[in-house]
């Protein structure tokens, strides 16, 4: 019988910055600071934040999360689309940036206009090869995600995401969650329907 019991994390919005978007935003040869480090191995918070901007709003004092990546992405909730004015602002997977929404980023060095990397996260789980194993999912694979409580629902199209430098977590953001009235460390249970 496989394993169904996953622990349940809620990110808020944040972003991940290449390094010439580091120098541009803090300045040249910038190191970010890291405060804490995430769940998933090698991730971490820096105490830099950012200014994001859209056509009609933005969102100061977003977390930068480390360390720098190739490209840079950004993470918003569903919800921050009308502020931003990005309605229709692509859902998809980490990494995934060709059509995403363009944006503006602030910092107190200097500003960046980037084409594309806006975007809302997928739900998905992380999973290293032999958790993937436990629980009899492959990478790539959708699941279906049970809350309980209150205000508990199934989140369909949840993607699985196995590699081996992952920790078993799963995360949904902050709008999904309080749409079913969970914080982070709640557990969730893998149903099939």
């Amino acid at each position: 019988m496989p394993e169904t019991k996953v622990l349940v994390n809620l990110s808020n919005r944040h972003i991940h910055l290449s390094r010439e978007d580091v120098e541009a935003l803090f300045g040249k040869g910038y190191q970010l600071t890291k405060t804490k480090d995430l769940m998933q191995p090698g991730q971490f918070a820096c105490a830099e934040t950012v200014t994001i901007k859209g056509p009609k709003g933005a969102f100061e004092g977003v977390r930068i999360l480390g360390p720098e990546r190739k490209e840079t992405q950004c993470e918003i909730l569903a919800s921050d689309q009308f502020k931003l004015g990005v309605p229709g602002c692509p859902v998809r997977e980490s990494g995934q940036l060709d059509g995403s929404a363009p944006f503006e980023i602030i910092g107190p060095a200097g500003s960046v206009k980037k084409d594309k990397g806006l975007i809302v996260a997928m739900r998905h789980i992380h999973f290293d090869p032999e958790s993937a194993q436990r629980f009899g999912v492959v990478d790539k694979q959708k699941v279906s995600l049970k809350v309980g409580g209150e205000r508990g629902a199934v989140f369909l199209n949840v993607v699985c995401r196995v590699n081996p430098a992952y920790a078993l977590e799963c995360h949904l953001d902050f709008d999904e969650g309080n749409a079913v009235g969970i914080a982070s460390g709640a557990i969730g249970e893998i149903v099939t329907l």
